[in-house]
């Protein structure tokens, strides 16, 4: 039962609840509200669930006054204080006590099924609350005999911790900043051609060189020698040279022909 100076908490309150006056159980099946008279209760008022320490208590109040009509005490549940019918959900069965214990089973019942629902979860949740109590205190007096782990240093031992900071090597990069890798070692890279130079050498060749170029390379590709022609009879390179337009530019010599 509750102790004195233990203060009185609220589980639940609903305004409309009906009593009944019940019959005797008449065998082990359990009670019936179809064999109550549901359509003329025998009281009407309000119900207020409170508990005090682990026992909660059902009380029937009356709705203006809060005159208090009957009470049950319910140690469990579910238990015997609080019986549920076994052809409704919103009908119970209460048994209720006055101050000199005297004991009695009447028969409530809720309109609604909400109710009747919130009334059983009320109950619930209180003696959920009630069990773990009863574990939590078991275990605070069985006495802890596992070994507990020691993560303190020993007398003299000490440890050491390198906070400092690595240092990058820079990339290297480019003038430009773009990133670029250098060339790579030993490359060479070629000088722009000039303007004043180029692949073939110019010269203004002689009628005279012309000739004798041509006839280098005639000795050069033949095995017979060529005749000799007379200082003073008409000569064909002679006639070709004197047929040349005097206004034509020079003849560019090619020095490839003379290597060759």
């Amino acid at each position: 039962m509750a102790t004195e100076g233990e203060y009185e908490s609220i589980l639940c309150v609903k305004p409309d609840v009906n009593v009944y006056r019940i019959p005797p159980r008449a065998s082990n099946r359990g009670f019936r509200a179809a064999d109550w008279k549901l359509d003329a209760p025998d009281w009407t008022g309000r119900m207020r669930v409170t508990a005090r320490g682990k026992v909660a208590y059902v009380k029937l109040e009356d709705k203006i006054s809060g005159e208090l009509f009957a009470q049950a005490p319910v140690d469990e549940f579910p238990g015997i204080a609080v019986e549920t019918v076994s052809d409704s959900s919103r009908y119970f069965v209460l048994r209720i006590q006055d101050e000199s214990g005297r004991s009695a089973f009447i028969g409530i019942g809720f309109g609604d099924r909400g109710d009747s629902f919130d009334f059983n979860v009320a109950l619930q949740d209180h003696f959920k609350w009630v069990k773990q109590e009863i574990e939590i205190s078991k275990q605070s007096q069985v006495p802890d005999n596992t070994p507990k782990l020691d993560l303190g240093f020993k007398e003299g031992q000490t440890i050491t911790l390198n906070i400092g900071q690595s240092r990058k090597k820079p990339r290297p990069q480019s003038a430009g900043g773009f990133g670029l890798l250098p060339p790579p070692p030993g490359g060479k890279i070629a000088p722009p051609p000039s303007s004043n130079s180029s692949n073939h050498n110019e010269a203004a060749p002689t009628e005279g060189s012309s000739t004798g170029c041509l006839l280098d390379l005639d000795s050069s590709n033949s095995n017979s020698v060529a005749p000799a022609n007379p200082a003073g009879s008409g000569d064909l390179w002679g006639d070709f040279s004197a047929s040349e337009n005097p206004l034509a530019p020079p003849a560019i010599q090619d020095n490839s022909w003379a290597e060759f």
